[in-house]
């Protein structure tokens, strides 16, 4: 097996593709998942989670339950009207039931046993709201040298969705994202919107994946609902995978190249609340915020190739 991964995730259509690139890939021993709210509620995350894996014929993979909320201030609007009311466009209920019962162990509580039992340092991708790591950091402090870096799907460096300015993973809980950003001890690689949009994906593309294999067509049969959101976001059939760009960062470092900025959350409750502040001044006077690697661009047929290929080839 090659490099040991854990992913956070709260699926969501884009999340379904990105638990599947990693469960199908060779060169990634994916430790497990864990869910956190987001998309939708998270007994929906987690059951679809959970229903993913067993899609991809990964019962080996434990899966454990986190935060049902943000760590802060509640926040209850999720993006039911992106991804459909069960995170997969309606369709959830096609895919198969998981044979592997849920972990008594809670997110958190998994993070820690399957770090601590890493004989290497492990990759975290968390593509969903950061509140499970954030309390990972928060209070295991000493498992942060068993993390080799967090490569997360959020912010925008000129962007937002959720808001004009806030991505929605960041916006969910920005005192999360806070936390996360400022850990000094681990490195971190940020993939923003900015760059995964740019890696949409059109309806041609689609069709391929559908004609793939088993796999492919499952996911495809997933897309409706944030086919036709994308539409008019995009203004062409097609979709945004958001973070299937940063699992496959995670899974082969490099694929993204990166630019280290100061970057900062904005978390006050004015109209900028969850706001990713970058910092791009040639000589920055004063930067707050903690230096990161941000994803800034990539080969984007390399990189949609490499998506296909995989999800392709899978089981």
């Amino acid at each position: 097996m090659g490099s040991k991964l854990i992913i956070d995730t709260d699926p969501g259509v884009d999340d379904a593709f990105a638990i599947a690139l990693a469960a199908v890939s060779a060169d990634v021993e994916l430790l497990g998942v864990t869910t956190v709210f987001g998309n939708v509620p998270l007994t929906s995350t987690t059951a679809n989670a959970r229903r993913l894996l067993q899609l991809c014929d990964r019962p080996d993979v434990p899966v454990a339950a986190g935060a049902s909320r943000p760590l802060v201030h509640l926040n209850k609007r999720g993006s039911s009207h992106v991804h459909g009311n069960d995170g997969l466009s309606g369709r959830a209920g096609t895919l198969p039931e998981a044979t592997r019962p849920l972990e008594s162990l809670d997110a958190v509580g998994l993070m820690v046993s399957l770090l601590d039992a890493s004989d290497e340092p492990v990759t975290i991708a968390p593509i969903g709201p950061l509140t499970n790591i954030a309390a990972l950091l928060a209070a295991h402090p000493g498992i942060k040298s068993k993390i080799s870096r967090i490569v997360l799907m959020g912010g925008g460096v000129a962007r937002g969705n959720s808001t004009a300015v806030a991505e929605f993973n960041v916006w969910a809980d920005p005192e999360a994202a806070h936390r996360v950003i400022a850990e000094d001890d681990v490195p971190c690689v940020m993939v923003p919107l900015d760059l995964t949009h740019r890696c949409a994906v059109d309806s041609a593309w689609l069709s391929k994946l559908a004609a793939s294999g088993p796999l492919g067509q499952a996911l495809e049969g997933l897309t409706p609902d944030y086919l036709a959101h994308y539409r008019q976001v995009l203004g062409f059939d097609g979709i945004v995978m958001h973070d299937a760009v940063a699992v496959a960062e995670a899974i082969s470092p490099g694929i993204l190249q990166t630019e280290t900025y100061p970057v900062d959350i904005d978390v006050t409750a004015g109209p900028a609340r969850g706001m990713t502040l970058v910092d791009r001044r040639a000589v920055p006077i004063d930067p707050t915020g903690r230096p990161i690697e941000v994803a800034v661009d990539t080969d984007l047929d390399g990189l949609r190739e490499f998506v296909l290929s995989r999800l392709a080839g899978g089981r």
